[in-house]
């Protein structure tokens, strides 16, 4: 391969190679999901993304013989580095084609943005909230992608390590099967909870998600995942520009919030349909027909699986089994809709509560992915 260029992105063109180059990358890849090329376009357009008021953003893409070979976002977190007491940058959306020059040209170049802006330490991939796409597989190569993970190549953690990157921390996803009756456990549990502590499930209407109801919900998240590695709790911007986005792709039956009896809502669970099929159809456009693959799999051809975005409870309550009340309330729910499986999550695999909560489910973990972290020496 002649000489690699690494261009910082700066116009439409650079930026449309920036988005396009994974068709390159993951051609005839049955396991890979795209990402909505729209999608990528506004995690990058401060007008869009209300994250950038407080991250400094570099994109650059690789180029030899002509044709883009690869990507890779530096992302300075500042409010994430104030909370953490860190000087970190952090990578993310890295792509590249099964070249070590390539990967270590890009690799070089965001390292080399982040001394110039004073970091000392890179981290990735990570995104701009924590809401992003983060951590690379490691393991689960043969495994499909979601709407909601990363797919790379088995190449990529080999290349990493090649540069010097080590584990900062791995993520844990598994497939749990949906049972014919709920555990005799979660039953008791789900009882006592109820009877001893007043703990009640609800539903929230529409007009409450987009509304005060939502703001508290992404409050509560604030609360639970605090602790979490590379956490920043959003702010009421944020939140209110994820309400507008995926408000009308929820169906809320498979939303449980939980209130105590002051009403506060003191847990919640995000279950939805897998969308990853669809999203392989759309290719990455949702325009002309893109859009349309996404509407079948929500309301008409629906997956028989589902992925389990999150399940949050406050603090104060946890312990106390108040998981049982979501698995009470979502079970008949996957019934109807003949749900045979559910794929969890990214949890990171010194979580033990989280991850000890789906062993009645006959759990298998299926994906291992990492974030990596390396030490940047000044020259």
């Amino acid at each position: 391969m002649e000489s690699i260029s690494i261009i910082r992105v700066r116009n439409k063109k650079q930026m449309d190679d920036f988005i396009h180059v994974v068709e390159i990358i993951y051609k005839g890849n049955s396991c890979y999901v795209p990402e909505l090329y729209s999608d990528v376009r506004a995690t990058f357009n401060p007008r869009r993304n209300s994250g950038l008021a407080f991250c400094d953003t570099a994109l650059f893409v690789a180029y030899a013989k002509g044709r883009c070979v690869g990507r890779v976002a530096g992302i300075i977190n500042h409010r994430a580095n104030k909370r953490w007491n860190v000087s970190c940058v952090r990578f993310g959306y890295l792509e590249f084609i099964d070249n070590f020059l390539v990967a270590e040209a890009l690799m070089e170049a965001v390292e080399q943005w982040g001394r110039d802006n004073g970091m000392n330490m890179i981290q990735g991939p990570m995104g701009i909230t924590d809401f992003d796409k983060e951590g690379m597989l490691v393991d689960g190569f043969e495994y499909k992608g979601s709407a909601i993970d990363i797919y790379n190549h088995p190449y990529y953690p080999t290349f990493m390590e090649a540069m010097n990157y080590r584990k900062a921390v791995d993520w844990l996803q598994m497939h749990v099967e949906v049972p014919q009756q709920l555990p005799e456990k979660y039953k008791r549990a789900a009882r006592y909870v109820r009877e001893r502590t007043g703990l009640q499930v609800r539903k929230m209407t529409l007009g409450e998600m987009k509304g005060e109801y939502g703001l508290r919900v992404f409050h509560l998240l604030n609360e639970c995942y605090g602790h979490l590695f590379g956490f920043t709790p959003f702010t009421e911007k944020q939140m209110h520009e994820f309400i507008h986005k995926f408000a009308p792709l929820a169906n809320l039956e498979l939303i449980p919030v939980i209130e105590n009896d002051k009403g506060e809502i003191v847990g919640v669970a995000v279950m939805a349909f897998s969308l990853a099929e669809a999203l392989k159809q759309t290719r990455g456009r949702l325009f002309p027909m893109g859009w349309w693959s996404l509407m079948k799999a929500l309301k008409w051809k629906r997956s028989n699986h589902v992925d389990m975005l999150l399940i949050a409870v406050h603090p104060v309550y946890q312990g106390m089994g108040v998981n049982a009340l979501f698995f009470e309330d979502l079970l008949p729910i996957c019934q109807r809709y003949r749900i045979k499986w559910a794929e969890t999550g990214p949890m990171l695999e010194d979580n033990l509560p989280m991850l000890s909560q789906w062993k009645l489910f006959n759990p298998e973990i299926i994906k291992r992915r990492r974030c990596y972290t390396k030490e940047l020496l000044s020259y």
